[in-house]
């Protein structure tokens, strides 16, 4: 009888009639969930990037120490030029340059606009004093404390 038994357990093994118990991890519901979560993130990243609104705030930071005779050079709101007080133009803006620092490319030019100024115009004037050799800039603006 003992012998019976043990070919009915090898039988049963054996033939396949019984479902085998398998101890492997399904991972196809994870990858499923998984790309999901990545098509998800690849439509969400970018528009949490565009328009942002921002108002910059007035520094409270301790201004520098200005030089005795500071070299200002201005845009007015009609996109004028101005080294000190003398209105120059944009082609003589090195040659006038020049004159104000007595030649030293290494003297910090202090840059201020006007509001109504845009962004492009005030960085065509930036690039200009580069161009001319004047790296030193330091844009100036209305002290924030009251």
């Amino acid at each position: 009888m003992a012998a019976k038994l043990g070919a009915s357990k090898l039988g049963s093994r054996g033939d396949g009639s019984d479902l085998d118990v398998t101890h492997e991890i399904n991972v196809t519901p994870f990858i499923d969930v998984m790309l999901v979560l990545l098509i998800i993130f690849m439509v969400a990243a970018p528009l949490a990037t565009v328009d942002i609104g921002v108002e910059l705030p007035a520094t409270a930071a301790q201004p520098a120490p200005r030089p005795d005779k500071p070299v200002f050079v201005t845009v007015k709101p009609d996109l004028s030029i101005a080294v000190g007080e003398d209105i120059v133009g944009r082609d003589t803006l090195s040659a006038s340059l020049d004159a104000a620092t007595k030649g030293r490319k290494d003297e910090r030019i202090y840059l201020r606009a006007d509001k109504a100024v845009s962004y492009g115009d005030l960085m065509e004037v930036m690039n200009s004093l580069r161009n001319a050799g004047y790296l030193k800039v330091a844009l100036v603006g209305l002290d924030g404390r009251s």
